[in-house]
């Protein structure tokens, strides 16, 4: 049996321990929140409150299971509308995601210490090293989720995109990180016996860690059930713009500067949608990206899915990404996607038949494919259908089913410690 811990509850997290309550192998999930069955004393709260709190919502299969530790991280959602964005701030905010994740973790750790006789703990990034240290002590097996490429890989990609990028080098977050929280990340690699991965990607980057983990498992992430009615986008009429589209957060590491600049030399025919936050630094070329482009700060994930349906094209150029859900749901949707190597990309998508793998840092290799797409509408339908269908084999109950066979597994052996 085993315990899961996820801070936020995001949906990897959510459909994980939905497989693992299905497949008899979850015996506690916490979390900081979680959307109440009951919710006529929440629906007078403002619709974009509501709209995050029900994203919180955990299957009902695993309602039965869930630790709640919700204080602080109410606390770091409300201080920002109340004007005390500082005690959030970056790592050393008491309010801050990076206190949210490692109050969890010590709450999981003496609950390991002290509470019922486990057999694994299934934990993520920055929020597993107080854990880990006593399910070792306990001889509990530690399993690691990791979501995006190993942080060593991406310092130095994003390092030499910030020489490469200057105008965009505020918006490159990750280089922030203090030596304390990139010390964290490999204690708690190092304390890891299995790391679970969605992504070849992901794994590439774990070599150049000091000491690579052994056990490294790819299981790549599931397609969303559609709404009923969703249809794939229509065939374009003589004359109509490719309407292309990128979802995701607003910065470099997606590789926005080389989106940009590609709508830049495909000229008329083309409409491009960014839908995603920016970033709080300055940036320049973004502002006028957005500015020059349509731009939908948020919406929520049927929203999306609506979008993605009269679009005609998704454009995924991330220069550093464990996985991109959103490629998956595209897909799912019927658009092609253009994605690059450092995504997922090369695991879900078949270069040439429901999409194309380009390099990264090619504002090129994307306006070539895009006229490409433009210029034969009968070859983006056919690429359209045969991303549905591929869409179709990497479901949530695929990746469910894999996880707990994988765990299953390691359950009944003895770790190479």
């Amino acid at each position: 049996m085993i315990i899961e811990a996820h801070p936020t509850g995001n949906s990897v997290s959510r459909q994980l321990a939905d497989g693992l309550a299905q497949a008899n192998l979850l015996t506690e999930f916490w979390t900081c929140l979680d959307y109440p069955a009951d919710d006529r004393w929440l629906r007078a709260l403002p619709e974009a409150l509501l709209r995050d709190a029900r994203r919180r919502r955990l299957p009902d299969s695993v309602k039965p299971f869930a630790r709640l530790q919700p204080a602080r991280e109410l606390g770091r959602l409300f201080s920002s509308r109340l004007g005390l964005g500082r005690l959030a701030r970056h790592e050393t905010g008491p309010l801050s995601v990076d206190a949210v994740y490692q109050a969890l973790d010590r709450r999981v750790a003496r609950r390991l210490r002290t509470g019922p006789a486990v057999s694994g703990v299934y934990l993520f990034e920055d929020g597993a090293a107080a854990s880990f240290a006593a399910a070792r002590a306990r001889g509990i097996r530690t399993f690691y989720d990791l979501p995006i490429g190993y942080w060593r890989a991406a310092r130095r990609l994003l390092l030499e995109e910030a020489e490469l990028s200057p105008a965009w080098a505020a918006t490159l977050s990750g280089n922030i990180d203090s030596p304390a929280k990139l010390a964290r990340k490999d204690t708690e690699l190092a304390l890891a016996d299995t790391v679970f991965v969605g992504s070849s990607f992901t794994r590439a980057t774990l070599a150049e860690s000091p000491a690579p983990p052994r056990d490294i498992v790819v299981i790549p992430y599931g397609s969303p059930a559609l709404p009923a009615g969703l249809a794939a986008p229509a065939r374009r009429a003589p004359g109509e713009p490719l309407r292309v589209l990128f979802v995701g957060s607003l910065g470099q590491r997606k590789g926005l500067r080389y989106l940009l600049e590609a709508l830049d030399r495909t000229g008329p025919g083309f409409e491009l949608t960014l839908i995603g936050r920016p970033p709080a630094a300055r940036c320049d070329p973004l502002a006028a990206g957005l500015r020059r482009h349509r731009h939908l700060p948020s919406l929520p994930h049927a929203g999306i899915l609506a979008e993605m349906s009269r679009h005609h094209v998704l454009v995924f150029p991330s220069l550093f990404e464990g996985f991109g859900l959103v490629m998956i749901e595209a897909m799912a949707c019927g658009l092609p996607v253009i994605a690059t190597p450092h995504t997922a990309a090369p695991d879900i998508i078949r270069d040439q038949l429901d999409g194309f793998v380009i390099p990264i840092r090619s504002a090129d290799a994307i306006a070539e494919k895009l006229t490409w797409f433009a210029d034969d509408e009968d070859r983006r339908q056919a690429f359209s259908a045969r991303a549905r269908a591929q869409a179709a084999s990497f479901t949530w109950s695929r990746y469910q089913a894999e996880m707990a066979a994988a765990l299953r597994s390691r359950l009944t052996t003895a770790p190479a410690r």
